[in-house]
């Protein structure tokens, strides 16, 4: 599924294709833990419909591995 979301930390609107089903969606959108709700997704692919975050902004704000 295509996603289109706002980043919180820019503002920016990226998207992405998601395997993630409308009924997935609507679990989390009805109150289940996304991790409950959508177990197949990385956590940058929740953290993306979460907040629009993407993983190079993330990266980006606070570092990535290769910076520890």
């Amino acid at each position: 599924m295509k996603i289109s979301m706002r980043s919180r930390f820019s503002g920016k609107v990226t998207e992405q294709e998601i395997p993630v089903t409308e009924e997935q969606i609507k679990a989390w959108q009805d109150g289940a833990l996304i991790q409950n709700a959508m177990p197949n997704l990385s956590p940058a692919q929740r953290e993306f419909i979460k907040s629009g975050i993407t993983s190079q902004e993330w990266d980006d704000m606070f570092g990535g591995e290769e910076d520890m």
